[in-house]
């Protein structure tokens, strides 16, 4: 089995990765597939507009997540890795106002978001609960193209077909050729323990395969340095976030605070869960804000594993670039592990499969680069990922704020406890991540569907929106 670490961390834009940047990705996807001939298409015929319908929990939540404003911006031809978000607003009103998407490379197509983006929550799509279809019609409103995408988490998209035979490979050994392609945690210890090399050894191995060294050392630097930039911008940030809520951004406000008490020398027993939150906050705060963030798994969750990473060089003298980079590969080992044998989404198994797998991840992560051995990075993940079962996703109003932003910086917590309580042991234990994580997967399937990024339950209907 084998999941780039690129494919974990991912470059896109909030509030949402499985909401927001997947419905754009998917946008961008049928507008190929509309000028290929991947379809049979009627002679004579062409494409004069465009349709989408949003279901299960894209319908649900989808206006709190922007996924109608994501599929208006995918149409347009805008890739989640490269659109700048100040202009975002400009390109909903201009097609608002027009009634018409012109992506680049295609004729106008007739598009008014009113009538031709339905929200439909009567009619759930059987492959995932986040599904979207999207058709062509000529001029006459016959449909000519009609394709199905699931949104499956962290950005993955995957057509109704892709997901079947997504779903039949992970039942049968992986055809990607890597040197240590292991499928579990278990596996991972064993090659581990046979080739004498760290996680971060191996999973570097099975990355250059596919790139070189000096592109893999370049593409995580471009990985840390966006989550860097989101960091720091949202602790620059003031104000409410957008969404009706009225819930004011609170990272600056705090980061002064710290700040001011870092050169005072006043004595603070709590200053490094302080700072871990803080930086947290000011990435989810930032994704609230539909700001340029990178998926640690998922947008969701995307605070635990920047700010770990801050945390550790913050506090720790060592660290330096070649950490980092162990640190994320570390962490995407993990992520890919939890990813093949349960879910990263929250409308599949709970926020235990967003924030809870970012935990894991950071733990792993940080246990790494404080010199763990593979047992112990193992331990720390399951620590942290135990501690997060059970884990309901109940966004209040279906915006990424409530309680999506303390929870992460909860995460981060949670990960940092993890990696130091598996260091101070030998890296015995009694639970091993693979039971985690399928128990994570269980606890999904049987979580009902109003905790599972809906908000048809939990916070989302027991706090009155203001």
């Amino acid at each position: 089995m084998f999941l780039s670490v690129f494919d974990v961390f991912k470059i896109g834009v909030g509030p949402s990765s499985s909401h927001t940047m997947g419905p754009m990705t998917a946008a961008n996807r049928f507008l190929d597939l509309i000028l290929s001939d991947q379809w049979p298409r009627p002679a004579g015929a062409h494409v004069a507009a465009l349709k989408a319908s949003l279901h299960g929990s894209l319908a649900y939540t989808g206006i709190g997540h922007g996924t109608g404003n994501a599929v208006i911006i995918g149409l347009m031809g805008e890739a989640p890795d490269s659109i700048d978000p100040d202009r975002m607003e400009g390109i909903i009103a201009e097609v608002e106002r027009t009634g018409r998407v012109t992506p680049p490379g295609h004729p106008s197509y007739y598009f008014q978001p009113k009538d031709d983006l339905v929200y439909d929550k009567k009619t759930p799509l059987s492959g995932h609960a986040n599904g979207m279809r999207l058709s062509a019609l000529d001029k006459d409103g016959r449909v000519l193209l009609t394709q199905i995408y699931y949104s499956i988490g962290g950005g993955f998209v995957v057509t109704d077909t892709e997901l079947l035979a997504l779903q039949k490979q992970k039942k049968q050994a992986s055809s990607q050729k890597v040197p240590y392609p292991f499928a579990s945690a278990k596996e991972m210890l064993a090659m581990a323990a046979s080739s004498g090399l760290t996680i971060a050894q191996m999973k570097r191995a099975n990355e250059e395969v596919v790139r070189s060294r000096e592109d893999l050392d370049a593409g995580l630097d471009r990985i840390w340095d966006a989550m860097l930039s989101c960091i720091d911008r949202g602790l620059r940030q003031d104000g409410q976030l957008p969404g009706g809520l009225k819930v004011r951004r609170r990272a600056k406000s705090i980061h002064d605070k710290l700040q001011e008490e870092w050169r005072s020398n006043r004595l603070n027993p709590v200053l490094a869960n302080d700072w871990l939150s803080v930086y947290a906050m000011a990435v989810n705060e930032e994704n609230a804000a539909g700001g340029r963030v990178v998926t640690s798994p998922t947008n969701g969750a995307a605070g635990v594993v920047p700010a770990t990473i801050r945390y550790y060089l913050h506090f720790h003298p060592d660290a330096d670039q070649d950490g980092i980079r162990d640190y994320l590969l570390t962490a995407a080992a993990i992520g890919g592990i939890i990813k093949h044998n349960a879910s990263i989404s929250g409308a599949e198994v709970g926020c235990q499969g967003e924030v809870g797998s970012a935990s894991a991840m950071a733990a792993a992560g940080l246990a790494a680069v404080m010199g763990g051995t593979p047992e112990q990075i193992e331990n720390a993940a399951e620590i942290a990922l135990e501690h997060h079962l059970g884990m309901t996703c109940d966004p209040v109003a279906g915006l990424v704020q409530v309680p999506c932003i303390e929870r992460n910086a909860l995460g981060a917590v949670k990960a940092v406890t993890a990696a130091s309580l598996a260091l101070k042991g030998d890296g015995v234990h009694f639970v091993p991540l693979d039971a985690a994580i399928e128990t994570m997967r269980q606890t999904g399937n049987d979580m009902n569907e109003k905790y599972k990024e809906t908000s048809l339950g939990g916070l989302a209907v027991n706090v009155v929106e203001c």
